[in-house]
């Protein structure tokens, strides 16, 4: 059973080990979704964080249990384009878990992003990722600059170091990370945004990430609003962390 807070970095080496082989990675599914207006999706497996709200969760949380094939890079972006030539879509995405995890698991996003850009180089590419590693490693951001239909979407998942211990699993200590991985794909000119989920920030959380946000010079405007998906196992997941929905909203209780 793993034991609650943890070392994101150790953990990032340990997943990155279960779900790669090779520059291969594990997904367990390739899809249409209709997010963003419609685009290709690639599920992967495999977080350095687990957050309480995940919709996930269980694969992330133990990934080397979970029924996933091995891709490489090639068969990825082929079955994403296949997909968005299907659909008549103009983007694809990685999802469903944290792409990069180390340096394996980034030369496989690379190599993805180069079939694909070389296939249809007007294809906007979405990259869902909570930036730890963008943050533990600047040049992974810098090495992204050349992309330029690349699009990064960081999922901040708090606003300090207690709510991002709550909410993520991991130490609280490695919270800035995150936001200084978002720092470093701006200044390298990648087009990138910070999301946040609304439930679990609430009124007083949305005004404290966006001081911080402030500081880091990363314009508030930007910032995304993102939903909660009520699933069982997930209001269940917040209850064990004691993350009260109600509470963190300011609503009072009935």
């Amino acid at each position: 059973m793993l034991k609650l807070p943890f070392d994101p970095l150790e953990r990032a080496e340990e997943v990155e080990r279960q779900v790669m082989r090779g520059l291969s990675r594990k997904y367990y599914r390739f899809r249409p979704a209709h997010y963003y207006g419609g685009i290709a999706t690639a599920d992967q497996v495999g977080c350095c964080l687990l957050c309480a709200y995940c919709w996930n969760y269980r694969r992330n949380l133990y990934p080397q249990r979970s029924q996933s094939n091995y891709y490489s890079p090639e068969r990825v972006a082929s079955k994403l384009l296949d997909i968005s030539r299907r659909k008549g879509y103009n983007k694809v995405r990685l999802s469903g878990a944290e792409p990069i995890l180390g340096q394996p698991s980034f030369k496989h996003l690379y190599q993805v992003l180069e079939e694909i850009t070389r296939a249809n180089p007007r294809l906007d590419f979405v990259l869902e990722t909570n930036g730890l590693l963008f943050g533990c490693y600047p040049q992974f951001a810098e090495a992204l600059r050349g992309f330029n239909r690349l699009q990064v979407r960081v999922c901040l998942k708090a606003w300090d170091q207690q709510s991002f211990e709550r909410i993520s699993g991991a130490e609280g200590m490695h919270f800035e990370l995150p936001l200084k991985g978002l720092t470093n794909l701006l200044q390298n000119g990648v087009a990138a945004w910070p999301a946040i989920m609304y439930e679990t920030f609430g009124h007083e959380g949305i005004e404290k990430i966006s001081q911080k946000l402030r500081e880091h010079k990363i314009k508030v405007e930007e910032l995304e609003m993102e939903y909660l998906e009520p699933y069982p196992f997930v209001l269940e997941n917040l209850k064990q962390r004691s993350v009260s929905l109600r509470s963190l909203l300011n609503q009072p209780d009935p």
